[in-house]
Formats: structure tokens, sequence, C-alpha cells
């Protein structure tokens, strides 16, 4: 029994050819093709059972899924829904702030920053009435025209000015040199 444990049975003797390093080789390439197939059926069979279970799982308990996708999707509104209710809401601050004049002097026109903005004389005109504090109903009984027309024209400068509100507007103005 040890002689064949050895490499020294028959066939395997001095005058042999098989060598037993061949013999290795050829039982590790016939065990590893066994290997890779039986792991490829297990495999198969593995998907199989997990594709029944599946089946079975959505059959039998579809109700109860459909149930908690709908429990999610209303859990995830509410949630929603809640955070864009309770968020703190962006407050304007306006405050008066008294500037320093310096001695002022007689105002002069910036006619090329007026050519720029590409403002015209009637729009400059509203746009110093506004500077006055008058209102649109104001503006327009003090020239002539439908209150429509005045905003149409306080919109037309506040776009030129880049400005949102009547206060920024003349504040801008002022800045550039167009209002006294």
């Amino acid at each position: 029994m040890r002689a064949a444990w050895c490499g020294a049975g028959p066939g395997m003797g001095q005058g042999s050819r098989i060598q037993p390093t061949d013999m290795k080789r050829k039982v590790s390439s016939h065990a590893i093709r066994h290997v890779l197939i039986l792991g490829l059926v297990g495999g198969v069979l593995i998907a199989i059972l997990r594709w029944s279970e599946y089946r079975f799982l959505v059959i039998e308990h579809s109700f109860e899924i459909y149930a908690a996708l709908v429990a999610i999707i209303f859990a995830a509104f509410g949630i929603w829904l809640g955070i864009r209710l309770t968020k703190p809401r962006e407050t304007i601050v306006l405050r008066e702030v008294l500037v320093p004049a310096d001695a002022p002097g007689p105002f002069t026109l910036n006619q090329p920053q007026l050519d720029a903005l590409g403002i015209t004389p009637r729009e400059l005109e509203i746009l110093s009435l506004i500077a006055q504090g008058l209102s649109n109903r104001e503006i327009a009984e003090r020239l002539f025209v439908s209150e429509n027309t005045v905003k149409t024209h306080c919109s037309r400068a506040f776009d030129k000015l880049g400005a949102r509100r009547r206060t920024q507007a003349v504040q801008m103005g002022k800045e550039l040199g167009i209002l006294p």
C-alpha cells in the first residue's frame, strides 16, 4: 500500500513514461471542470428558487406591498409638506438711515449717464416726481395722463435702472447723478 502512494506502483517504475506531475495536471484540470459545472448548476438552481420565492411573495402579499408603498409615498409627502410649511420665511426689514449730506451745490444732470441708460425725458420726469414722494395717482393728475401710463413709464425706468422698487430706483438715480 505504501508503494502505491509513493508512486512505485505498476507502470510507474523507472522505465515508465508517465510522471507523477503529469497525472496531477490531468486530475486538477478534470476537477476544475467538474467544480465549474457544479457551481454553474448550483447558481442556476439558486436563481430559480429566488425567482419562485419572489413570485410567491408578490402574489401572496400583493395588498400589503401596495399598502406599504402608498404609506411610504404619503409619509414622504407629509414630511416634505411639513418642512415646507414650517420653514422660516424671509423678512425684509426696511430702515431709514440718515445720510449726512455734504454741502450740496447746484445739481447738474449727468447727461452721458442718462444717455447710456436710455431713459427718456418723460421717464426722468416721473422718476423725479417719485423722488418727491408722490404716488402714481398724484403723478398722473399732475402730468394729465392716466395712472396706467405712469405705471408703464415707471416699469420701463425701473428696468433701465435695474431696480425692483420705487425707493431703490430713486436711490440708484441719485447715485448715478440723474436725480437731485
